[in-house]
């Protein structure tokens, strides 16, 4: 199978078709397996795939250190074939609590330094704040990473879960390569105005979530039971009857997937990558297998009738429940 690639915007670099997001392998998902999870890495770059993505506050720079540990174990030629996106500013306590973000100009530059010590690497190759700090204008924020492209610590600039007004105000203070946001078969919100903008200022999107956290994945059953330490255990789309809800939009997706022959986890990134050429799926997986199906997806043609047929299963707004719980709803930037 040969790697597609895609460009993050008309600023940002070139970039395997799908990415690979590892927060799943230090944190939110219940417990990982640091070799397999390494062992993941390798074999995502082994297949192709460049992007990998992380944020500094994942597992209070775990995720950041064993993405290290992966490059700094892997061939030479896969390592310089690697860029890496980190979000920033999210402000955790010592227990594991959220305690708010941070955009200043000097926090930003903070950040960077441990991210850059953390991942051991010279660069990093696309830079975000992870929400949108209340306090701080994006414009300071978005400043403060154009002094770091600058110096050559980073190369592009990214945002993360903001919406059209923002990615606006962004563009104007900086060109902007790329906006990451929450995109799926049961998360269409950017499609109102978030889109359309990034499209009309050149801007690409890393989508997180296509598999809605496993929901969608083919793979979760009603009877599962999730740990303490699973960030799935307070969504909302996981509980009660929402759930089994949810996941009779799944069975409905199985169909259609059996018919051409392939798993729903790879018909549902299919889907996400049959919006444009402008989104590069982040697929979560932290297992070599998880891998190997979500890749599987590059293979999937849709057609005309088989959207049609994924639009009647899983309409627009059909997902039951919110994304995130309650309080941290609250802080995505919509604006």
């Amino acid at each position: 199978m040969t790697m597609q690639t895609r460009t993050l915007g008309t600023t940002g670099p070139q970039v395997s078709a799908l990415g690979l997001g590892c927060m799943g392998m230090s944190a939110l998902y219940g417990d990982a397996d640091r070799t397999e999870s390494i062992a993941t890495v390798h074999a995502a770059l082994e297949a192709g795939v460049t992007l990998l993505d992380t944020g500094d506050f994942y597992a209070m720079g775990h995720n950041e250190l064993l993405i290290g540990e992966a490059l700094r174990t892997a061939p030479a030629a896969l390592r310089e074939q690697a860029q890496v996106s980190v979000k920033f500013g999210a402000l955790r306590s010592p227990d594991g609590d959220w305690i708010g973000h941070d955009g200043r100009p000097a926090a930003v530059k903070n950040f960077a330094a441990y991210s850059l010590q953390r991942l051991g690497v010279d660069h990093i190759d696309v830079y975000r704040i992870a929400r949108l700090d209340p306090d701080v204008p994006i414009e300071e924020t978005v400043g403060a990473i154009s002094e770091l492209i600058e110096k050559g610590y980073v190369r592009h600039v990214g945002l993360s879960e903001v919406g059209a007004d923002t990615i606006r105000r962004a563009a104007a203070t900086a060109p902007v390569a790329d906006l990451q946001i929450e995109y799926s078969l049961i998360s269409r919100g950017i499609e109102e105005s978030v889109l359309p903008t990034t499209r009309e200022l050149g801007i690409s999107i890393t989508a997180y979530g296509v598999l809605s956290r496993g929901l969608i994945s083919g793979h979760f059953t009603r009877d599962r039971q999730l740990g303490a330490n699973d960030f799935r255990a307070y969504s909302p789309r996981f509980q009660g009857e929402n759930l089994q809800h949810n996941l009779d939009l799944v069975e409905a997706l199985r169909k259609i997937a059996e018919r051409k022959g392939v798993s729903v986890a790879q018909i549902a990134i299919a889907w996400v990558l049959s919006r444009g050429d402008d989104i590069v799926p982040l697929v979560g997986a932290r297992t070599r297998e998880r891998l190997t199906e979500s890749l599987g997806a590059l293979a999937v043609t849709l057609d005309d009738a088989d959207l049609a047929a994924i639009e009647r299963a899983v309409p627009a707004d059909a997902a039951a429940g919110d994304r995130y719980p309650a309080p941290q709803m609250a802080h995505l930037g919509s604006k």
